[in-house]
């Protein structure tokens, strides 16, 4: 028995990869997996992604593709996040693609003896990229006239995507088609890609060459509702153990700051999971857990290692050693990661990232349909 545990159901990523595949027939997909793959291991979630049908994948960090290139993982990458000239090196030593917005980068790129590159346009973000249109233009034609370089794709990335009716998408999708018009008009062969999970599956036209579905690959809703309203299976769970289980007296607390003191004599379970493994301190008095299959409240405060779960009066016929699902199934009930993500006033994807590497991580297959 391990005090927590992650685990990944690797089918489950290939099912939802192939399902966001048939989403988008005329687009090839580009699995996200940065972050350790959401949070479900880079490599195992990367391989997955391929088996399912992905034939790109991409990253954040120049280490990040190092990484999965040290595990064996063969074909395309695309680092999307900005580099230090060391990091450059660092990515394309690791024979990854890379991502430019300025002349400088284009000059340092050539300078390293050259590599895939593609430019990307801000249409809106305002992050990463330029939003001059003209200069977006210029280092496109730039990197195709280099002989060093191989100008590989054309980008953006859509900031609204999934909140459903709001126009600034529209705006984002126009301007980086009309962009992306004229270049191809000129250099074709070129792949086009904005998409995120939410963009793929919001609007069709977003598809263009490539999709890059990152959180959906792993079973979430983009949208922050239900997976399984679109045909979505999460991958993770997150599971621990009762370690203690000990009456608690009317007026008597448990946890630090004493934010819950029984009104009632009530059986406490003490669960040794804590911020540090990625569950937050804002689910003090604030989330559940599935013990048997039955829900129980966490009370009091999250501490750094354990917290605790009220089990009423009778205790529920809770037991030491008993399993307890933080994420995922148990029985007939779920804890999704959309649930807990509104209850910490955040999104899915915060939930999935944080659980902390101390965790360690299984791997299993279910059978079609979990």
């Amino acid at each position: 028995m391990v005090r927590a545990l992650a685990s990944v159901d690797l089918a489950a990523i290939e099912r939802n990869v192939a399902l966001l595949a048939a989403r988008a027939p005329s687009a090839q997909l580009c699995a996200v997996v940065k972050a350790n793959g959401y949070g479900h291991g880079a490599a195992e979630a990367a391989t997955a992604a391929l088996r399912g049908g992905a034939t790109w994948l991409a990253v954040s960090t120049a280490v990040e593709a190092q990484s999965l290139r040290s595990e064996g993982i063969a074909g395309p990458i695309l680092v999307m996040g900005a580099l230090s000239d060391d990091e450059l090196e660092i990515a394309l030593a690791a024979n990854a693609d890379v991502v430019a917005w300025s002349e400088y980068f284009i000059t340092k790129l050539a300078a390293l003896g050259g590599g895939r590159v593609h430019i990307k346009l801000d249409s809106g973000m305002g992050r990463l990229g330029t939003r001059d249109h003209e200069l977006a233009s210029r280092l496109a034609a730039a990197a195709n006239e280099a002989p060093q370089l191989e100008l590989v794709g054309l980008m953006t990335h859509f900031a609204t995507a999934d909140e459903v009716g709001d126009q600034f998408f529209d705006h984002q999708l126009e301007a980086f088609s009309e962009w992306s018009d004229g270049i191809v008009a000129t250099i074709p062969g070129l792949i086009r890609h904005a998409a995120n999970s939410a963009a793929l599956l919001r609007e069709s036209a977003s598809h263009f060459d490539l999709v890059r579905p990152g959180l959906a690959c792993y079973g979430l809703d983009p949208f922050g509702v239900d997976p399984a309203a679109r045909g979505l299976e999460p991958a993770l769970r997150v599971e621990s153990y009762v370690a203690l289980v000990k009456r608690c007296e009317a007026g008597e607390s448990t946890g630090y700051g004493r934010s819950f003191i029984a009104k009632q004599p009530t059986m406490i379970a003490a669960v040794p999971v804590g911020y540090a493994d990625g569950w937050k301190r804002v689910f003090s008095n604030n989330a559940e857990v599935l013990i048997g299959g039955r829900r129980y409240p966490v009370v009091g405060n999250v501490s750094m290692d354990s917290m605790a779960v009220d089990l009423g009066a009778d205790g529920g016929g809770v037991a030491v050693g008993d399993r307890v699902t933080l994420l995922g199934a148990d029985g007939a009930d779920r804890i999704l990661g959309e649930q807990l993500a509104r209850q910490a006033e955040t999104i899915s994807y915060e939930i999935v990232t944080s659980v902390s590497v101390r965790v360690p991580r299984q791997y299993w297959r279910s059978q079609d349909g979990g």
